[in-house]
């Protein structure tokens, strides 16, 4: 590992300094790296071109596929570059532009978790008044939303966390550039602002997860009162997808960002890292198109060799312009 001492980046620890699982992490986090991309590439490919998947639900979907492949996209790939040249050097630079990005995407999956549970309360309790409340319009001013509030989450904890004097060697035990670890290396009473910021973060997104409680909460009293045993199927293998997710994702990152960082290394730590950065992108596209059969008939339709070849064409001509 390089000596930081002199140097302005950060040193990550990263998961071993053994070459041989260095190695290995590099390629089990190359697998699921080309995993995750395949995956919600394939969401984001056949919910843009089949007409059959054009209803809010699926937009917001494919808004959250975008999202995983940003997110994943953050941290992986710069971990897999450190472990294959045995160096967990980061510049000052990446370190801002990182911990700018995944506290961005985070919000913004938080964001749109939230928007996906209030579309399912509306299908499911409004159904009469579904196309009224989630129009076109509205359904595109929920996404900018989305992504506003993530980008203006990003941008405040960046600005307040480097903005902080630094004591001490510059190493962060993790395998991307943590803010609660990098809290750690700050000066005495310099962190201030930044748990300020931290705590309107915590706030909202605990205001999402009771919205998104809230939604469940009516979701399920109406399913429950449908007297058909199909129709009740049918609506909890829609919506059990969503709540697994959405359960998954929280948990984790709740469990890792609310408990005070640990002065070492721990496989805890690492562990629940992967829990909340990597698993749930790779999940997303599989628990959803499993689950969905309009997807699955849509994905089998796009993959065929007579409307692959079409789509294709479709795709050249409109790289084309």
């Amino acid at each position: 590992m390089a000596n930081l001492t002199s140097m302005s980046g950060f040193l990550l620890m990263g998961f071993s300094e053994n070459r041989k699982l260095q190695i290995l992490h590099a390629l089990l986090f190359l697998v699921t790296y080309l995993l995750a991309l395949t995956g919600n590439f394939l969401i984001i490919t056949v919910t843009i071109l089949d007409h059959c998947l054009q209803s809010p639900m699926y937009y917001f979907l494919k808004h959250l596929s975008v999202l995983d492949l940003c997110f994943i996209s953050v941290t992986v790939p710069q971990s897999i570059a450190n472990s294959l040249m045995n160096s967990g050097y980061i510049s000052l630079g990446q370190c801002i532009l990182q911990a700018f990005f995944f506290i961005a995407l985070a919000s913004s999956e938080v964001a749109i978790l939230t928007v996906m549970s209030y579309d399912r309360y509306v299908a499911i309790c409004r159904p009469l008044q579904y196309e009224t409340i989630m129009d076109p319009y509205a359904c595109r001013h929920a996404v900018s939303a989305v992504w506003l509030a993530g980008g203006f989450s990003g941008l405040m904890h960046a600005a307040v966390n480097f903005s902080i004097p630094l004591c001490g060697k510059r190493v962060i035990y993790q395998f991307f550039c943590d803010i609660p670890q990098m809290l750690k290396l700050a000066c005495s009473h310099e962190f201030v602002n930044e748990i300020a910021v931290a705590a309107v973060t915590t706030s909202a997104a605990f205001v999402c997860l009771v919205s998104i409680v809230l939604s469940y909460i009516r979701i399920f009293s109406t399913v429950l009162r449908i007297p058909s045993a199909e129709g009740r199927t049918k609506v909890f293998a829609t919506c059990l997808p969503h709540l697994f997710v959405v359960t998954f994702f929280l948990s984790t990152a709740g469990f890792e960002f609310l408990r005070p960082p640990s002065d070492s290394q721990s496989a805890m730590d690492l562990m629940f890292s992967i829990f909340y950065t990597v698993i749930p992108p790779t999940l997303n596209p599989v628990i959803y198109s499993l689950r969905n059969e309009a997807i699955k008939a849509a994905l089998r339709k796009m993959l065929s060799k007579g409307e692959f070849a079409q789509r294709r064409i479709y795709l050249k001509a409109i790289f084309k312009f």
